[in-house]
C-alpha cells in the first residue's frame, strides 16, 4: 500500500471523511459564485416593473391632471389649485361624504358583530358539516353584483317587497320607500354590502379563533366561567388583532362604495341619496368630462381613507391595550 508523505518525507495522516466533505464544500460551485448573486435581480423586476407601470404611474399622473383643465383629445389648460377650491364649495361633494360614511357605518359594525357571531358558532367542535358550512359563506362573495341588485330591489320594493310585507304585519307601520328616502336607501345598501362580505369576514374571524389555544378555553371552564364568559374573556381580547385588520379593511372598501349605488341610480338618486364618493368620481370622469376635477376628487378620497383608517388603528388599539390590563 503506497503511503503518503509530505514535502519531509513524514508520513501524512489520512483525512478523516468529515474533512473530505469539509474540503469539498469549500469549493465554489462553478458560475454562480462568480455571478455573486445577479441572477435574483431579474427574477423579481417584473413585480417593480409591473408595480411601477400600473400602481405608481397612474397615482402620479392623477396627481399631475389635478392640476389642470384637462381635456385628453384637446390642449389642456393650467388650472392650479381651482380644482380643490372648486371641490370644498361644490355642495354634491359634501353630500356624497355624508352618503359614503352613513353607508359605511351602517354596514362595517353590523358586518363585524354578525361575522365574529357566526365564527363563534362555525367554532364549536360539535357542529356538524363544517366544511359545508364554510363553503357556502362564500357564495355571497362571488355573486353577480347585478345579480344582487336586482334580488334586493324585489326584497325593498315599496308596495309589494318582502321586507315591507313583514313590516306591514306592525300595528301603525307604513311602507317604506327604500329608493327616494335618504337613510332607507343606505339601509338597502348597507344590507347589500353586509350580505356580500359577512361570510368572507367570517372566515377570517374563524381562522384566528382555530388559532386560540384550547387551555385557555379549558381554563376558564375550570374556574366556572360560562360561554358568555369565556367568548368575553378569552376570544374578543385573543381577536384584536383581526379586528383591527378587518376594521381598517373594511373601511377602506366601506370609503370606495360604487357598485351597489351605481346600480340603483347611477346618476345618484333624485335627492342624490345614492351618490357615495366614488360615484360622484366616475360621474365627474366620464359623464361630464371633466378629469381634472376628477382627478382632484381622487385625491381627497385618498387623504380621507388615510385619515379614518389612522384613526381607526388608533381607537382599536388603544381600546385593546385598556382591555389587556
Amino acid at each position: 500500500m503506497t503511503t503518503i508523505k509530505d514535502g519531509k518525507g513524514r508520513p501524512k495522516a489520512p483525512l478523516t471523511p468529515w474533512k473530505q466533505k469539509s474540503k469539498k464544500a469549500k469549493k465554489p460551485l462553478p458560475g454562480i459564485a462568480s455571478m455573486d448573486g445577479r441572477w435574483g435581480y431579474p427574477a423579481i423586476a417584473p413585480f417593480f416593473l409591473l408595480f411601477l407601470i400600473f400602481g405608481v404611474a397612474p397615482v402620479v399622473y392623477s396627481i399631475y391632471i389635478a392640476f389642470f383643465k384637462w381635456d385628453p383629445l384637446g390642449e389642456s389648460e393650467f388650472n392650479g389649485l381651482n380644482n380643490f377650491i372648486f371641490l370644498f364649495q361644490d355642495s354634491d361633494f359634501w353630500i356624497a361624504i355624508r352618503n359614503t360614511f352613513s353607508i359605511w357605518a351602517l354596514s362595517t359594525f353590523p358586518q363585524m358583530i354578525i361575522a365574529i357571531s357566526l365564527a363563534a358558532i362555525l367554532r364549536n367542535k360539535r357542529l356538524k358539516g363544517k366544511s359545508f358550512w364554510r363553503t357556502i359563506l362564500l357564495v355571497p362573495n362571488i355573486t353577480s353584483i347585478i345579480a344582487i341588485t336586482i334580488v334586493f330591489q324585489q326584497l325593498f320594493g315599496r308596495e309589494y317587497g318582502l321586507i315591507n310585507s313583514i313590516l306591514g304585519l306592525i300595528p301603525g307601520v307604513d311602507n317604506i320607500d327604500f329608493i327616494e328616502g335618504v337613510i332607507p336607501s343606505h339601509v338597502q345598501i348597507a344590507t347589500m354590502i353586509t350580505w356580500r362580505w359577512v361570510g368572507y369576514n367570517t372566515l377570517i374571524f374563524l381562522a384566528s379563533m382555530l388559532a386560540i389555544p384550547d387551555e385557555l378555553y379549558e381554563s376558564a371552564s375550570v374556574d366556572g366561567a360560562s360561554k358568555w364568559q369565556q367568548f368575553k374573556y378569552v376570544t374578543l381580547p385573543s381577536l384584536k388583532n383581526t379586528i383591527t385588520f378587518v376594521l381598517i379593511v373594511g373601511t377602506i372598501g366601506g370609503l370606495q362604495v360604487f357598485a351597489e349605488p351605481q346600480q340603483l341610480a347611477a346618476d345618484g338618486g333624485s335627492t342624490k341619496q345614492f351618490l357615495t364618493l366614488t360615484l360622484f368620481l366616475y360621474n365627474q370622469a366620464f359623464l361630464n368630462n371633466k378629469y381634472g376635477y376628477a382627478a382632484a376628487i381622487g385625491i381627497a378620497i385618498t387623504f380621507i381613507v388615510l385619515i379614518i383608517s389612522a384613526i381607526n388603528f388608533v381607537i382599536t388599539r388603544k381600546l385593546a391595550g385598556e382591555g389587556s390590563r
